[in-house]
């Protein structure tokens, strides 16, 4: 899954990317984006302008748009048929952007966090579906994360991680007027070899922390089940 990420760019690393995405008037950087949280993203109906959106899924057809039963991730497989996704995967596509994010990996009854980055640009464009949820005047836009199998890269973590769009050709695409055949083409594990991963504090445990140290790497502690 992708339970944690951080979003710590400037906006010219943004706009060196997306040159013609019309960048937001508050900048705001996080090293620890939680669920439920606000993050930016770029999503299909509005593909030239960067939006602050809240991370957790609310369908529009669900009874509630608080922040109870929210839907952080969405697993690839079967996603077409799935009440809460099957709608977004077909017409609500989005961006969401980061610099890396977080997995806890199982040391016997311990869970140690690890950040985990591309090895060679800053910037992490993972795959997510947004919807918009409105009931008395009250209006909730949210987005999920899109998740997949982990590679060789990062199943010594977890077995599961974030679709990520590593090309401007598969980001264009995924936020353009496609069929659900090339939606899903476009969904698959990255490929080996391009990311990297190292242990981190775990005040990134905290939801409400939020500093720079998140990002610097620690000494790995020995497994004392090995």
């Amino acid at each position: 899954m992708c339970g944690r990420y951080s979003f710590a760019l400037t906006e010219g690393q943004v706009h060196e990317h997306f040159m013609n995405v019309e960048i937001a008037q508050v900048w705001r950087t996080s090293y620890n984006i939680a669920p439920t949280q606000h993050a930016f993203v770029i999503t299909n109906n509005q593909p030239q302008k960067l939006q602050y959106l809240a991370w957790g899924l609310v369908p529009y057809w669900s009874n509630s748009g608080k922040n109870k039963g929210r839907l952080i991730n969405a697993r690839m497989e079967g996603i077409e048929s799935k009440p809460s996704f099957r709608m977004p995967i077909r017409q609500r596509r989005c961006l969401v952007l980061a610099d890396s994010y977080y997995e806890w990996k199982l040391y016997g009854t311990q869970k140690r966090p690890y950040r985990i980055l591309l090895k060679n640009q800053p910037l992490m464009v993972m795959a997510g579906i947004w919807d918009s949820w409105d009931k008395d005047g009250y209006s909730v836009k949210t987005f999920s994360i899109i998740t997949a199998p982990a590679n060789d890269d990062v199943g010594h973590i977890h077995s599961r991680m974030p679709v990520i769009l590593d090309t401007k050709e598969k980001q264009a695409e995924w936020l353009g007027d496609i069929s659900l055949t090339k939606t899903k083409s476009l969904l698959s594990s990255l490929q080996n070899g391009l990311l990297k991963s190292y242990p981190v504090t775990p005040k990134v445990n905290a939801t409400n922390y939020d500093e720079p140290d998140i990002h610097v790497e620690i000494q790995e502690l020995p497994d004392l089940f090995s």
